[in-house]
């Protein structure tokens, strides 16, 4: 039987939380100067890690191609011997690095230390942290982003050795995120994620009445990036070059007029795959800013859709999250319930569907 841990109803959900690990880190230690070789001795929290991305975290600020090129030209040293960049690092193992400059950002504030910022904990112990993420939150810094959960979480845990992301959501989804607190657990967890071995479901408000025989969506999907490095999916058909299969689950939890709120499962993990999948088949998310209908968004969020009801964000949540615990093997199920606001849009929907109802 999986642990389960919270639960989640449509009206009403509990959490359990579990008590908060002690875990400790040893203290930042501030970049060498541009001239200076560098020394660095793995330890457990690199081990298994492959040299290129080590140095892609180590070097902050370092362009990826000239951290590429110093590794090919031989200048990193493992135990004084030349290293590829798919080399796996070793508990002992000494690096030798050679002198690199940062790019100095034009803007003195980008440097600024993210601000401190805990999250609410689904679970915890010494492998991983399960929080819930809410809506609007980056899960890390980049592409216009100064900061993230994962950054905000270092901040706060100054003492914590390792933290690492398991696994992404996008910025407007709420819900379930894993986050590593070892090596070995990154690892571990992430190779379920690849193998599909873990279980993912959201909860999504979408447009209009959702046919119920439509239970399975099995679209590829085609992922671009634009000029400002902002990323497009559309579906395209099963042969094309470059489209990649995407299957997501769907299952009716409750229909109103206008709306319809749904359980999907998805079995690929591909970028904004809910949200393209949905939006495909005519039922785009509420309050979706990319693949949604501008017009009902708007409508949302002046709380005219619903009457009297504002709501400002978009409508997928991830709610449910199973997964072998990387240490012990237990088939570990986390449960989010629906935030705030989300449930005060389903409780508008329900009573504005019960004044309609003739008595």
């Amino acid at each position: 039987m999986p642990r389960i841990i919270g639960g989640i109803q449509t009206g009403t959900a509990t959490r359990k939380s579990a008590a908060n690990a002690v875990q400790s880190r040893a203290p930042a230690v501030a970049s060498p100067p541009a001239h200076a070789v560098e020394r660095v001795r793995i330890d457990e929290t690199a081990e298994g890690q492959r040299l290129d991305n080590f140095l892609l975290g180590h070097w902050k600020g370092v362009p990826k191609t000239h951290v590429y090129r110093v590794i090919r030209c031989g200048e990193v040293r493992i135990n004084r011997g030349r290293a590829a960049a798919d080399t796996r690092l070793a508990i002992g193992d000494e690096l030798r690095l050679p002198p690199v400059r940062r790019a100095s950002p034009a803007d003195p504030d980008a440097t600024a230390a993210p601000p401190p910022r805990e999250f609410p904990v689904v679970w915890e112990d010494d492998a991983l942290i399960a929080i819930d993420k809410p809506a609007g939150v980056a899960v890390h810094g980049g592409s216009g982003v100064a900061f993230g959960v994962i950054e905000q979480l270092r901040r706060a845990r100054p003492d914590a050795r390792f933290l690492e992301l398991v696994h992404r959501l996008d910025r407007e989804t709420s819900g379930l995120l894993l986050v590593a607190k070892k090596r070995s657990s990154l690892v571990a967890l992430q190779e379920q994620f690849r193998r599909r071995a873990t279980g993912k479901t959201y909860a999504a408000l979408v447009a209009g009445v959702w046919p119920k025989a439509t239970k399975v969506i099995d679209l590829a999907l085609h992922k671009t990036l634009d000029a400002a490095g902002e990323r497009h999916v559309r579906v395209v058909d099963a042969g094309h070059a470059d489209g990649r299969r995407s299957i997501s689950l769907v299952n009716v939890v409750h229909a109103w007029p206008g709306f319809t709120l749904l359980d999907v499962t998805i079995k690929t993990g591909r970028t904004h795959q809910i949200r393209v999948h949905l939006a495909h088949l005519g039922h785009p998310i509420a309050g979706d800013p990319k693949y949604g209908d501008f017009e009902l968004n708007r409508a949302l969020a002046r709380g005219k859709a619903v009457a009297g009801q504002r709501f400002g964000r978009m409508f997928l949540h991830a709610r449910r999250l199973r997964f072998e615990h990387p240490a012990s093997g237990e088939v570990i199920e986390l449960a989010a319930p629906l935030p705030a606001e989300c449930e005060a849009l389903i409780a508008a929907l329900g009573a504005e569907a019960s004044s309609r109802v003739p008595r």
